[in-house]
């Protein structure tokens, strides 16, 4: 409402006074930390062994250390320091009996984890440089279990590795090896496939080199219908032996029976190509390529189809042709635009990934 003339105006209040604000409460001043003068001494001690021990001075740093302990028994780093000092003088027994010595004052104390980890590894490590390579191991696992350092894990990963590498050369023996693969073959014979495996398994722990028994392998696991496992095999084969025909005929009869018929041709090509005149890969081409066109006419049953294209589709080759944008571009014009489709025909390289399409059964040309 509008003020009435010659009304007087209402006087304006002042602003409240704002609270004082309260004084700051002073911080209490921390009490001093009392230093134990026998740990302030050890310490000194131990400083003057490790001076010693990085000039390899051994004698007068395990001086240092034991001087210490005796100053201050409550911290077993002088303990971990003397292990070590043993250790690079390859003492490696006075090294163990002082890394128990301080994993037992450890425990007594209820001492860091990490320092009873650290005498406990040290102790392996000892172990595993005579070549204890079990007692090592048990040593690493004690350690990961009071504390998980990345350094004592990959001790651990290598002593296994170690065991296993030794476990395996000293099963090395040709004279087995051949004995067993003979075995392998009497079972095959006999078409007790299961033990064919076993016989050359057994045969390559004893030489893993004899590329014969991975083809004889190859072939059982394919009669066990076993494919990927015959694949590896024969694929380890000509490796072994580029030149061996078998390990190609091997691979490709795997990859037929997978449905695989551009893949089991492009082998038998490889081994045409090293032997024109191989009568099994001329023939493995012929019925490769009677296959394709059989899928290609829609002879093949809708179940046959899908598991062959499922296979393809499979196929990182494959996947990435299809996944490209250009590639699906040209797979669309070749159902919608035959003038678009007659450019992409004179293009080699869109042709061959066609090809490819066609021959592992994704697509169809009719």
């Amino acid at each position: 409402e509008k003020r009435a003339r010659g009304e007087p105006m209402a006087e304006a209040k002042p602003a409240p006074t704002p609270a004082p604000k309260p004084e700051p409460v002073p911080e209490p001043e921390p009490e001093p930390v009392a230093v134990d003068p026998s740990k302030e001494k050890a310490d000194a001690l131990k400083a003057e062994g490790n001076a010693h021990y990085k000039k390899k001075e051994f004698e007068a740093a395990l001086a240092k250390y034991a001087a210490a302990y005796e100053a201050f028994d409550e911290d077993i780093t002088y303990l971990n320091n003397t292990a070590a000092v043993y250790f690079e003088m390859g003492d490696f027994s006075k090294c163990r009996e002082t890394c128990d010595k301080a994993v037992e004052r450890g425990r007594e104390l209820r001492a860091d984890y990490k320092l009873v980890a650290k005498a406990l590894t040290r102790k392996g490590t000892s172990f595993k440089a005579e070549n204890k390579l079990e007692e090592a191991l048990e040593c690493y696992h004690k350690a990961l279990t009071e504390h998980r350092s990345a350094d004592t894990l990959k001790k651990f990963n290598e002593t296994e590795k170690a065991i296993k590498k030794r476990d395996e050369e000293a099963y090395l023996d040709d004279d087995k090896a051949e004995e067993a693969r003979q075995a392998g073959n009497d079972a095959f014979k006999r078409q007790d496939y299961p033990e064919a495996v076993k016989f050359y398994s057994d045969s390559l722990k004893r030489n893993p080199n004899d590329h014969r028994v991975y083809s004889n392998r190859a072939a059982s696991y394919t009669k066990l219908t076993a494919f990927n496992e015959a694949l590896k095999d024969a694929e380890k084969c000509i490796e072994l032996a580029p030149e061996f025909s078998k390990g190609y005929t091997r691979k490709a009869t795997v990859q037929f029976f997978m449905k695989q018929y551009d893949k089991a041709m492009e082998t038998y090509q490889a081994l045409l190509s090293k032997e024109p005149e191989n009568a099994e890969a001329q023939d493995g081409v012929r019925r490769c390529v009677d296959a394709i066109n059989r899928g290609n006419r829609g002879e093949m049953t809708e179940e046959e189809m899908k598991e062959r294209q499922a296979k393809a589709m499979a196929e990182p080759e494959i996947q990435g042709i299809l996944t490209d944008p250009v590639m699906r571009q040209v797979l669309q014009d070749f159902q919608d635009n035959p003038k678009a489709a007659a450019e992409h025909q004179r293009n080699p390289g869109v042709m061959a990934k066609i090809q490819k399409l066609v021959a592992a059964g994704v697509v169809q040309m009719r």
